[in-house]
This record gives structure tokens, sequence and C-alpha cells, in this order.
């Protein structure tokens, strides 16, 4: 249900009566219509602040009673606590001088935006100066790589989107985030399942990210901005890179022998097929 305060064009007594029914115990950035006014990527600091951590820090009550003065004032004959307290605040304590805050939410009306292109071949203060390990560190015991999400996030992006910062002009809020729902990238490679391992071929062998992926254009959907190898690493394919471009008898391995299938295929229970 709609919360806020609402405004009718309808009599007073209409309003009064909307106001009664609504449910202030719960918050949506997009509804009701003054609410979703605030939600352009600029107005965030309107009610967010960076917190001394990697969470945001709770709006303060200034930024709710300047439209909510009623709701936090008045009577609830229906219940002991205050409906729209309950929002941030746990309902142990809500009567104690200092009540607790509840744990920050996890995103769900906002997603997390991130450009490659724009960090990697955009303007040159963009740039992190450790490239790719700026954001991606071995995870999975070296088979994977690790892609920030949650509030982890922050953590990386706040290495640059600081004041004082190289990026210090983009440390809002809106920057990275925008109404709708929030998909994080997958670690789910299709190349993982065969046993590949980022430490080997990063560490070990010393290729460079760029030897494998590209950086596509700016403004694709997350999953597309950056190219990929085909898992089928058993025939060259026209349509990119596979692991054929590279064992291919002569750049790894060194042999056409193509039958010790478990140098790439290690998971337990691993069968030929055909």
């Amino acid at each position: 249900m709609a919360i806020g305060l609402c405004v009718f064009s309808a009599s007073e007594r209409c309003a009064r009566v909307a106001i009664a029914n609504a449910d202030y115990s719960k918050f949506s950035h997009s509804t009701p219509r003054e609410h979703a006014d605030l939600m352009d990527r600029k107005n965030c600091g309107s009610c967010h602040r960076r917190g001394a951590g990697t969470a945001p820090a709770f709006p303060l009550h200034k930024d709710c009673t300047g439209c909510h003065m009623v709701q936090f004032t008045a009577a609830n004959r229906e219940s002991d606590v205050n409906p729209i307290c309950t929002i941030c605040h746990t309902r142990d304590g809500l009567n104690s001088s200092n009540p607790p805050t509840k744990a920050f939410s996890s995103l769900r009306s906002f997603r997390a935006e991130f450009d490659h292109a724009q960090h990697l071949q955009g303007k040159e203060n963009a740039k992190p100066a450790a490239g790719c390990a700026a954001c991606h560190t071995p995870s999975q015991r070296g088979t994977a790589e690790s892609i920030p999400s949650h509030l982890n996030a922050h953590q990386v992006c706040y290495e640059c989107h600081s004041p004082g910062k190289t990026a210090s002009d983009l440390s809002g809020c809106g920057s990275c985030h925008s109404l709708g729902s929030y998909v994080p990238t997958s670690t789910n490679a299709a190349s993982y399942r065969v046993s590949f391992s980022h430490a080997d071929h990063a560490v070990r062998a010393r290729l460079a990210c760029a030897s494998c992926h590209n950086i596509k254009g700016r403004g694709l959907p997350q999953g597309r901005q950056v190219s990929s190898y085909s898992p089928v690493e058993h025939f060259a394919s026209a349509r990119g890179q596979s692991c054929a471009s590279c064992h291919n008898s002569r750049r790894a391995f060194g042999d056409a022998d193509t039958h010790d299938c478990k140098r790439c295929h290690k998971r337990e229970g691993f069968r030929m097929s055909g």
C-alpha cells in the first residue's frame, strides 16, 4: 500500500481517510508520487549519507519530519509503538532514549550499474591504476575472479569515488544506483565447470586479462560488457576466441594429444559422451 502524505484534489475528508488507512510501517522509494519525485539520481543525498563503514547511514529524523510530522507526533490507539518508527528501528527498545536501528536492507528496488568501458577506455582519471585487479581478486581457490557485489562493492568503489580521490566528482549514490531490480552478475561461468583456473593462466602463465577478455562498447548491459571465451574448447570457433585459440598443439600443451581429458576435466564423475 502507498505510504507518505498523500495530496488529493478531492475533499479534505477523503484525504484524512486515505492517510488513516495508509501503512506507515513500510517504505517504498517509488510510491507514493511524492517519494518518486525525489528519486532523481542527483537527489539521493537528500536522505542518504555515506556511513563510517560500507553501509550508507540511515536518514535523519529531519529528513522525514518535513513531510511526515503528523505521523511522527500523532498518537496511535491501535499499537504501543509508532508504526513509522519501525521502518528504521527495531520494535525492541523502541521506547528507549536510543532505540537500535535495523540492519541496512539489501538492494531490492535499486539496480547497481558499472561500465567497464568507461573505467578502462574512458577518461584517463577514471582508469584504476591497478587495472582489472583493482576490482577483481582471485576467489574459489584461484579458479575464479571475484565480482564486487552488495555492500562489499562499496569498499572497492570508495577507493576512487570518495572526496579527494580521482573520481570525487562522481561519489554520490546516483553514480551507480537507479530505480530498478537488482540482479548481481553471475560468477558461474561455463568454463569453471571444466576446471578452468584463472590462477593457472594469469599467475603461473603470466597472461594479462586482455589476453582472453576484450572490453566492448559503453552502455551495454552488465553481462555483455566483457567478452568471454567459448567453453567449446576442442574446436576453434569463427565467432570468437576459444580455449583452442591457445591449446592448439603449439601455444599450450605442445602436443596434439587430446586423449588426456583430465588435463581440463577434473569434475568428479566426469564421463565422455558419445
